[in-house]
């Protein structure tokens, strides 16, 4: 804390501020120690901390607080690094956490005082450089004497009301009005409040209440001057109960405030302030007194009665004299009080220690409990250890010999069972002790890292429980192990495995039998437990002969990845491995680390068609394809069957709208014509098989659809459900079939029934679903068994050449090494814009695209469909409102600041980077996006949207509005509604898809909202002639297919596409970059320009930027 005095705030004014929730959840956080760091500029006026949270990071919290009444300070506004920005429930934990700071500063003279110290004792002289004795007196002199000696200012002093108050029963017909009244005696079965409030000295010397209540105290006046000090304490009493209750409006009942629900142990600092200070405490009837103790102490006592039964009865002492327990009641966990009649006493003192939710339930009562003769062992055994743990028990008589108590101890059973495998069982002797329990516990917990609890180990989990683990649990004081059946004699093998390697040739012309042995400290290991292993990701594996070994050495990490990489890897078997031979350089790392390889004769031979496929010689149309193809398609088609009649594999990447489905149709239809029975030299054709078409689960109708008006002679089944939903095999469906079209989703659940089929090729369209070589997308794309495998896709690559790479290692596996080698040998040279390495880029760029160039076609709309009209571009720059504009900068300013010593570590960081942009991306749309409370700042976009569809609608046309925040989209669809404008609208949650683009197709609704996610595919939306993108996105590609669903074949009308860019933020940032990416996309399809693509650490940097 800086020198300043902490400020005190208002609750009231937090509430206002924060809100509710906001406030409870802040109070959690402040009574957990979340807060620290708390610094107070009182000139600057703003209050800075450090909250904990649940992130690693701590946040920072900025506090604006203004001067307000009676030396209180209210709080303007407050900024926070977490998601929700400002006024959240750390800014509250900020200000409750100041709040008990400011209540500390004024008792520093007494800060010894604690539970169980002398309240009682006389205050310290005040040290005042004062000349009049008199004056010097006056605060020294009980108030009502001192004012008629006029030893005092004309201040009004207050003093703190006590009274005893009868808990007023609720109900439907009586909700209002007090919660307690006056109590003139204790009844049993009645509960009771101890209440305060605030009373002044009248003109007559009398307490009364006047007009000062706890919520009017800070601005009460009455044409009276308060005692400052006097009001400061009461302010300090009424925030630090409202800090610590629930009910921060103390409820109805607004004059008093219950010391039961004071939960706060700082209230006897208060006291002991109240009593240096002169505030004097006393009863709402004049014969009453209120008394201070030092101590209180609850516990019960034991006695023998005459016939030997046992006699419990509570006991209350305060600084060591008995009270009536009946008469007492509990001061929340840190207090007791007690109240006697005629006349009325009463007193409170503060406990040593938290009292027991049992202790509290001690006051109040009559009597006690006895305990017959016959049933005092039965007490002694079963009850007393209960009891005795959470209330002091005695025998004052020394009538009763009270036993001592067992600790508990936690008792482990380890049944060894057959197989390798073991069973385990906690139970507790002598329970009931919660904190030995929990010590106990915490120290099996930092054994185990989890709660013990039975279970059952089988195999490895055995053997590292038996050697590992029950070893460490013996040796903990409180827990004692129990152990039945045989414990099987595990060992770990540590030397260091030898491996040898081998390839034989097989019936298979591409494939050859693989051979791995393994062996350690004279043992050899069977490969086909160690591939599940290493597949599986097992860090060990135990042996039939009860021995393991760690997997987490080189030589196996090595294996494992190598396993990984493997192109076929659902071709191996456990008890014969293959390699394809295309896979030479995943061979190379193989001998690279065995200890012994044996190599056969014609591992490295190559495929002879792949050097020829230059030479792309013309395929007359099949009779049953019922269209006539463009140039271009004709020549796509003629690629398509070159590929097919060699058996490779390739990419067809046309602009969206240049007619990808009806090339491939053909294709289908030219293999289902040019079939035979037996394998042809130098193809991989077999007869009558299906093709599987796996697409989008939007496009699956359309491919169907498409498929009757092309190619009506081939039979075609669309799968829209998983085999367990339709209740038809995928085996049945296949039959007599042409043609399987299934989803993405279909193909990953169901891909063992997939795999059981017979392909004659697969289909990949908008293969960019399988672009990530680590999802199941791609691996069962990889996996399944077809001689001819096609990826279809306008955007063979989005964000970097690691693309390419996952959709080649599909349909033509060996064309490029492991990734990790792709990435050092064309990645990294390309990509990294260093000026010693520009030549050597722009020579790997060249040879990436020679390699590429035979297995990929890509024509573009500019180059081979001249006939469509003219598409138009135009960035519309909006400038943010000034409002709009300084709340952006000051978000901008705290991302920046939590980013930039994040972005060192991407990759363990990206979470974190990637939400911080999207927050600023959306705060650039519309402020309200990222909280509804800032819904009063208008979003220019959406103005600007409005007017340039005024314009639009006006003439005839109709446009499709893209967005990637389905948020805005509705925010958008809100003012269409408003101003009665008809529309569409898809987003990925619309369920009927189909009939949403059918309206709009067929309607005359002029607007359709699209999320970009939803709508970058499958779409044919030529009926639209304008599109606006509300927000730009650094991937140029899923942009462009976005405007492609309207300007493609078929579009007759001049297309005119409008970005908008907020300036002054993020998105100028985004467009620069997504202008990078468009030109590393030229690069590698185009021409040899070389730069960085990839999102990087600088990349954020340069988003960042002011």
């Amino acid at each position: 804390m800086s020198s300043d005095a902490a400020p005190l705030v208002d609750v009231r004014d937090l509430v206002r501020l924060v809100g509710q929730g906001a406030f409870q959840r802040g109070r959690e956080y402040a009574r957990d120690g979340a807060v620290s760091e708390i610094d107070w500029d009182e000139e600057s006026g703003l209050l800075s901390s450090t909250v904990r949270g649940s992130l690693e990071n701590p946040y920072r919290c900025h506090v604006e607080l203004a001067p307000a009444r009676d030396g209180y300070h209210r709080p303007v506004s407050g900024n926070c690094s977490c998601a929700v920005g400002s006024n959240c429930k750390h800014v509250a934990a900020t200000l409750l956490e100041c709040n008990t700071v400011h209540l500390r500063e004024p008792i520093t003279s007494i800060a010894g005082v604690s539970r169980g110290s002398d309240l009682a004792k006389k205050p310290e002289p005040i040290a005042a450089a004062v000349s009049d004795w008199k004056t010097a007196l006056g605060s020294l002199i009980e108030p009502s004497v001192a004012s008629a000696l006029g030893l005092i200012s004309t201040e009004t002093p207050l003093a703190l009301q006590f009274e005893l108050r009868e808990q007023t029963p609720r109900s439907r017909d009586r909700w209002r009005g007090p919660t307690a009244t006056t109590a003139t005696s204790r009844e049993e079965g009645v509960q009771y409040r101890l209440g305060v409030r605030p009373a002044i000295l009248s003109a007559a010397g009398n307490w009364v209440r006047g007009n000062v209540t706890w919520n009017s105290l800070g601005f009460q006046t009455n044409r009276l001057t308060l005692n400052s000090e006097h009001q400061r304490w009461f302010a300090q009493f009424a925030a630090l109960y409202r800090a610590t209750t629930r009910d921060v409006y103390t409820g109805q009942d607004t004059d008093w405030i219950y010391l039961d629900e004071f939960h706060s142990d700082l209230l006897w600092r208060l006291v002991a302030d109240a009593r240096r200070i002169g505030v004097e405490f006393i009863g709402s009837k004049k014969d009453a007194a209120v008394r201070v103790g030092a101590v209180a102490e609850v516990r019960l006592d034991v006695a023998r009665t005459d016939d030997a039964a046992l006699a419990l009865s509570p006991v209350l002492t305060i600084d060591g004299s008995p009270l009536p327990v009946s008469a007492a009641g509990a001061l929340a966990d840190h207090g007791v009080y007690t109240t006697e009649f005629g006349p009325t006493v009463i007193t409170l003192a503060p406990t040593a220690t938290p009292l027991s939710p049992e202790q509290r339930a001690l006051l109040g009562r009559e009597s006690g409990v006895v305990i017959p003769s016959g049933d005092v062992d039965e007490f002694l055994t079963n009850y007393y250890p209960s009891l005795r743990r959470s209330i002091d028990i005695s025998s004052t008589d020394d009538s009763v010999d009270l036993p001592q108590l067992v600790p508990p101890t936690l008792v482990l059973a380890v049944s060894f069972g057959r197989k390798q495998s073991l069973k385990t069982k906690w139970t507790w002797e002598n329970a009931g002790d919660a904190a030995i329990e929990a010590a106990i516990t915490i120290r099996v917990v930092d054994v185990l890292d989890e709660l013990p609890v039975a279970t059952t180990l089988q195999g490895l989990a055995a053997a590292e429980f038996s050697t590992q683990v029950l070893p460490l649990l013996q040796k903990i004081d409180g827990v004692r192990v129990e152990i039945t059946g045989k414990q099987p004699d595990y060992r770990e093998l540590t030397e260091v495995p030898t491996l040898v390697v081998t390839t034989v040739e097989t019936e298979q012309r591409d494939w050859f039998d693989l051979g791995v042995l393994v062996s350690i400290d004279g043992r050899k290991v069977p490969f086909g437990p160690l591939f599940t292993a290493l597949t599986k990701g097992q860090k060990k594996l135990l042996l039939v002969d009860n021995s393991y070994l760690s997997l987490q050495q080189p030589v196996f990490e090595e294996l494992k990845r190598l396993i990984d990489e493997a192109s076929a890897l659902a071709e191996w078997e456990t008890d014969a491995p293959k390699i394809s031979r295309y896979q030479a350089s995943l061979w190379a790392e193989f001998e690279d680390l065995a200890d012994e390889t044996q190599q056969a004769v014609s591992w490295r031979a190559t495929a002879a068609g792949l050097m020829a496929a230059d030479g792309v010689e013309s395929t007359p149309l099949p009779a049953g394809v019922n269209a006539s193809l463009r140039p271009y398609q004709q020549e796509g088609f003629d690629w398509l069957a070159f590929l097919w009649r060699h058996g490779l594999g390739g990419v067809l990447a046309d602009d969206m709208g240049l007619g990808k489905t009806l090339q491939t149709l053909a294709l289908i239809q030219y293999a289902k014509e040019h079939t035979v029975a037996e394998p042809v030299e130098g193809t991989l054709r077999q007869a009558q098989r299906p093709f599987l078409v796996v697409a989008p689960t939007s496009v699956v109708g359309n491919w169907v659809a498409e498929a009757e008006r092309f190619t009506p002679g081939l039979v075609v089944r669309g799968i829209t459900a998983t085999n367990v939903k339709s209740r038809v095999p995928l085996a049945k469906q296949t039959e007599g079939a042409d043609v399987i079209v299934t989803s993405y989703a279909l193909f990953r659940l169901d891909f063992a029934a997939y795999q059981a089929e017979s392909w004659g090729g697969l289909v990949l369209d908008e293969a960019q679903f399988v672009k990530n070589p680590a999802s199941k997308a791609h691996e069962a794309a990889l996996d399944l068994a077809a001689p001819f495998k096609l990826a279809i896709t306008g955007t063979p690559m989005e964000n970097s050449l690691m693309d390419l790479w996952s959709l080649f290692q599909i349909v033509a596996p060996g064309l490029f090494p492991s990734w990790r080698r792709f990435t050092e040998d064309y990645i990294k040279p390309i990509t990294s814009g260093a000026a010693n390495e520009s030549e050597r880029a722009a020579q790997l760029l060249a040879q990436l695209r020679r390699r590429i160039r035979p297995l990929m076609m890509r024509r573009t709309k500019d180059l081979v469909a001249k006939e469509l009209p003219a598409k138009q571009e135009q960035v519309l720059r909006i400038d943010l409102s000034p409002r709009h504009k300084t709340l952006y900068d000051t978000f901008l300013q705290r991302e920046r600041q939590k980013l930039l010593g994040l972005i060192e570590d991407m990759d363990k960081n990206r979470f974190i980077v990637f939400r911080s942009l999207t927050l600023l991306r959306m705060l650039s749309l519309d402020a309200s996006l990222v909280d509804e409370i800032y819904s009063d700042i208008p979003s220019s976009k959406l103005d600007v949207l409005f007017e340039q569809l005024e314009d639009v609608i006006a003439e005839n046309h109709r446009a499709l509005v893209f967005s990637q925040f389905t948020s805005f989209l509705k925010k958008a669809a809100g003012r269409l509604d408003a101003q009665g404008i008809a529309y569409e609208y898809l987003d990925g949650a619309t369920l009927k898809r189909a009939d949403v683009i059918k309206r709009f197709k067929q309607g005359d609704a002029p607007v359709f909202l699209i999320s970009l996610k939803a709508g970058g595919f499958g779409l044919n939306l030529t009926e639209a002639d304008y599109v606006f993108m509300l927000d730009p996105w650094w991937n140029p590609a899923t942009e462009a297919q976005a405007i492609d669903r309207t300007h493609r074949i078929g579009q007759t009308k001049n297309v005119m596409v409008y970005r908008m860019v907020a300036n002054g933020t993020i998105e100028e940032k985004v467009m620069a970059l997504k202008d990078q990416k468009s030109r590393l996309f030229d690069a590698v399809m185009d021409d040899d320009a070389v730069f960085s693509a990839a999102l990087t650490a600088d990349d954020i940097r340069g988003l960042l930027e002011g």
